[in-house]
């Protein structure tokens, strides 16, 4: 039997989000998972909050590197971040949820680089609150668990 794709990133997900302690803390829900892609959402809690009354963009961040790691997983074999750069673009506030769509945009070799998208889907309405761009280094090793 031939697995698929969109097998593959399922399978590659649910592994590795099984042991990822720090995303679920946060409260993070996978959304949606396919091959190159990932989108995870994140209700903004009251203790996410910084002294300005706003989201603390490290957890903005830590959501969006979340959504990247799925995308860039889902191929069945262990990749991680070489870096990545965020651009904070709105705040957003205790009780909103955030939503991260990452996308992969290339790969050359064992390097990739993905972009995210943090939008705010409800609260003070709909507003794009980060742009994130990660890069991803395959490590040539599957993912046990993964077909």
């Amino acid at each position: 039997m031939t697995d698929t794709p969109e097998e593959i990133a399922r399978a590659s997900a649910d592994t590795m989000w099984a042991a990822d302690e720090a995303s679920r803390l946060l409260g993070m829900e996978i959304v949606e998972v396919g091959p190159g892609r990932a989108k995870v959402s994140m209700v903004v809690r009251p203790d996410m909050i910084n002294g300005w009354d706003v989201c603390h963009g490290g957890f903005v961040a830590s959501l969006a590197d979340s959504a990247f790691a799925l995308a860039c997983n889902s191929f069945g074999e262990v990749t991680v971040a070489s870096g990545f750069d965020i651009a904070l673009l709105e705040p957003a506030h205790a009780g909103d949820t955030l939503l991260a769509v990452a996308e992969q945009r290339a790969t050359r070799g064992r390097t990739g680089i993905y972009d995210v998208t943090v939008t705010r889907t409800d609260g003070a309405g709909p507003a794009t609150i980060a742009e994130f761009r990660g890069r991803s280094h395959a490590t040539g090793r599957p993912i046990k668990g993964a077909p």
